[in-house]
């Protein structure tokens, strides 16, 4: 690539360093654009005055386009911060207010319908003023909550933190339509809704995906399904991106070719079709972005300059910051920027390298994933806590099918007057979104598919290295400087140890997973990160108690463990650190314990579950039953109790003993109030060798509760460099001070415990704090 294709590079940098900046400090928005502005008229000062060569002319000019964006960016941010500010005053409030949605809606983790807004007022009820901010919304789900609607909302408000797009969270608790959609929205959202309709008769997989796949609409995708897409490295197909944009658009050049259309008039047919297909589908960042990007293609090749593709996403950068400069600071727009990127910059060059060992097709059809992979690794591994290894592979098999999803449904859209053709179209639309759906759900359940990783800037520069690594080694120029054979070398070598150590990764996770496993455990702290889940085994009867926060990693654990089919589920209440990976054993559940329930969408998880086969039961105090040899009973809540209200005062908190089982007590997320009354409702009977620390170690713990339980072990679980500090170091001390020793999954991993001729013993995966952690150690007398 040429030095002169990338020169407006620095300046879609410089607009989104500015942005980034003004976004998440706000006070330097101001003070940003007056320094970009005093630098632009002294540099216009000095290009007057001195006579200069042409090209130092140009770039003189290039500095000032720079500086110039950087300080419109600035300005943007500075005129929107006084009514963003003026909105976060409600903050922990009861606001009531009047907005016009601006986005599509999708099922949150909580079951609530979530989309962004525009607020015309907003106030205390029945005192709203005029205010004009955005807003995210999550209410009950229901129709008419479509793009252009104006809509009237109460509920519980949450300012957000510098840099979020929305200034406020609103959790609705009354919700009304004032106006619905009109015009070309109103069309759109009706021709939406019929094509969903029609998707929603068809079978699974595929149904629930097809929306998605051709109108944006992701409502009906199976939680379970949007998992293996993550999983799997697809869930760019799960929702309308760029790629779509990119089908339509390439659809219609190539339809008015056919039809002998001039290029004018092929890119204007382009830019209409791309106009309607933003509307039909809503303007998402990632919809947005891909259609500025393609209006400014289809402009270069109007003006015969096709081949500016670095120069045309720049400009896109540029233009889109302008508008919305919050945008900066959103994951998806990066990934959306560094894929486009890649495919300009990579794609063929690593489809060189790759042919040297296949075909040309088949070079450049692993090309394109490839190079997306090695670009957007190091930015998911910022704020995502697993990496998916099956991704490159899992692309190739399903983007295929992806532009049969989206040119036949939406030609299925546009067939609604004539139903018998529209259903036709639908159900072939089917066939390649049942495709993807089988993909994604195929090669999400093969060993080793994904990696878990702790977010962060040390784990992107981790995964940016073997990128590069990667990148290099495959990318082989015909001449390359003696520099460049060093480092490919290097690069070589470190792909090398990279791939062993996956290789080892993958067998003692796949095959050999329960090799590694001491056969004595009794209970099982899985590391799932920031979120509880915890195993008790009495003659091959499991109970789990809760799930964690995210499928994949309390699925790995039961997979290390050899653990197929959960005989006693207890879900103890209902936040989503507690029962996020529900997914990963719906259907292979005999009887669900649960909590009290607060919510619809708790409800709703608990008929999902019975409709897979479980019994469900609604737990209390002074319940009790058997796990093969062993015993339970729940301890608390206390039933129908008005005191505590379902969440984490009324966590289940069980007691289990017997059969090989060490007696343990399960404290779920009390907080120090209930603690003291489940310590004064003589419903503890001696103590308890291993205690479950309540809420992951937080501050809000009762010293005489774990005086009276008298712990040998303390189980912390926690993710590592959690955002809560959690455990927090005067939890810990209250436990060392009644004699227990402390296990803490965000130090030691997954933690098992035994008993071995009356002994308790305990195992760690990984040696971190007091050494009595190591394999087989005795810690003392189990009581």
């Amino acid at each position: 690539m040429k030095a002169r294709e990338l020169r407006l590079v620095p300046l879609a940098v410089a607009a989104w360093g500015a942005a980034l900046l003004c976004v998440l400090l706000p006070q330097a928005a101001w003070a940003c654009a007056a320094v970009c502005g005093a630098l632009t008229a002294t540099l216009l000062v000095v290009l007057a005055a001195r006579q200069r060569e042409r090209t130092e002319v140009v770039r003189g000019g290039l500095v000032v386009v720079l500086f110039v964006a950087a300080g419109a960016t600035a300005m943007t941010v500075g005129y929107a911060v006084p009514s963003r500010t003026d909105i976060t005053a409600h903050d922990g409030r009861v606001v009531e207010l009047f907005a016009t949605i601006s986005s599509s809606a999708s099922i949150g983790q909580d079951g609530r319908l979530w989309f962004d807004a525009q607020t015309t007022r907003a106030g205390p009820p029945g005192s709203a003023t005029p205010a004009t901010a955005p807003v995210r919304v999550g209410v009950e789900p229901g129709d008419g909550f479509d793009l252009g609607a104006d809509i009237r909302v109460v509920g519980e408000a949450m300012a957000t933190d510098a840099g979020e797009r929305a200034a406020l969270v609103v959790f609705v608790s009354e919700a009304e339509i004032v106006s619905p959609a009109t015009g070309v929205f109103g069309i759109a959202a009706q021709v939406r809704h019929d094509f969903i309709e029609r998707s929603v008769r068809l079978p699974e997989p595929g149904a629930g995906l097809l929306p998605g796949l051709a109108v944006g609409d992701t409502r009906a995708v199976p939680t379970e399904l949007n998992d293996d897409m993550r999983t799997s490295g697809l869930s760019h197909l799960t929702a309308v991106s760029g790629a779509n944009c990119a089908i339509v658009v390439g659809a219609v050049f190539w339809l008015t070719a056919l039809c002998r259309g001039g290029r004018t008039l092929r890119v204007l047919a382009s830019l209409t079709a791309l106009a309607a297909f933003v509307v039909l589908v809503t303007p998402e960042p990632s919809v947005v972005r891909a259609a500025v990007m393609a209006g400014f293609a289809m402009l270069t090749v109007l003006l015969g300059r096709p081949s500016a593709g670095i120069g045309v996403l720049s400009i896109c950068a540029v233009a889109i910051l302008l508008v919305d400069p919050w945008l900066a600071a959103t994951p998806g727009f990066a990934l959306s920027a560094a894929a486009s990127g890649a495919l300009i910059v990579l794609a063929r060059p690593l489809a060189a390298g790759l042919g040297r060992w296949m075909p040309e097709p088949m070079a450049l059809a692993i090309a394109v994933p490839l190079a997306a992979q090695l670009v957007c690794g190091p930015i998911i591994a910022l704020f995502a806590e697993q990496q998916s290894l099956v991704g490159i592979a899992a692309n190739l098999l399903a983007a295929p099918a992806a532009p049969l999803a989206t040119v036949i449904g939406l030609l299925a859209c546009l067939a609604a007057p004539i139903p018998l053709v529209a259903d036709l179209l639908a159900a072939s639309a089917w066939l390649p979104a049942a495709w993807i759906a089988s993909t994604a759900t195929t090669t999400a359940r093969l060993p080793g598919a994904q990696v878990h990783v702790v977010p962060g800037l040390g784990s992107a520069a981790l995964v940016g290295l073997l990128s590069a690594a990667l990148g290099l080694v495959l990318i082989r120029p015909a001449q390359a400087p003696v520099l460049l054979r060093r480092l490919r070398s290097v690069a070589a070598a470190v792909v090398v140890v990279a791939v062993s150590l996956a290789g080892a990764h993958l067998v003692l996770t796949g095959p050999l997973a329960t090799a590694t496993t001491p056969e004595g455990w009794a209970i099982a702290a899985c590391d799932v990160g920031q979120g509880d889940a915890l195993l008790v085994r009495s003659e091959d009867e499991i109970a789990l108690i809760d799930t964690g926060a995210e499928p994949a990693p309390v699925e790995g654990c039961l997979r290390s463990l050899g653990v197929d089919r959960i005989d006693l589920l207890v879900l103890t209440h209902f936040d989503l650190d507690h029962v996020g990976g529900v997914e990963a054993v719906r259907g292979r559940v005999g009887t669900v314990l649960h909590g009290p329930i607060g919510e619809p969408a708790d409800q709703r998880m608990l008929d999902d579950l019975a409709a897979a086969g479980a019994m469900l039961v609604d737990a209390a105090a002074g319940m009790r039953g058997e796990l093969g040899a062993a015993s339970w009973r729940v301890l608390w809540p206390r039933r129908d109790s008005l005191a505590f209200p379902a969440g984490n005062d009324a966590s289940v908190v069980m007691e289990i003993s017997g059969g090989e089982v060490p007696r343990a007590i399960f404290l779920g997320d009390l907080a120090a109030t209930p603690q003291r009354m489940l310590l004064a409702s003589g419903q503890l009977r001696g103590t308890y060798p291993v205690v479950k620390v309540a809420h992951h170690g937080s501050a809000d713990q009762d010293p005489g509760l774990y005086e009276a339980l008298r712990p040998v072990v303390g189980l912390f679980s926690a993710g590592a460099d959690n955002d809560y500090g959690h455990p927090r170091q005067e939890t810990i001390d209250i436990l060392t001070a009644v004699g227990a020793h402390v296990l803490r999954t965000d130090e030691q991993g997954r933690i098992l415990l035994g008993l071995h001729e009356g002994e308790l013993e305990v195992w760690t995966e990984r040696s971190a704090g007091e050494e009595v952690a190591a394999s087989g150690s005795s810690v003392g007398d189990p009581r």
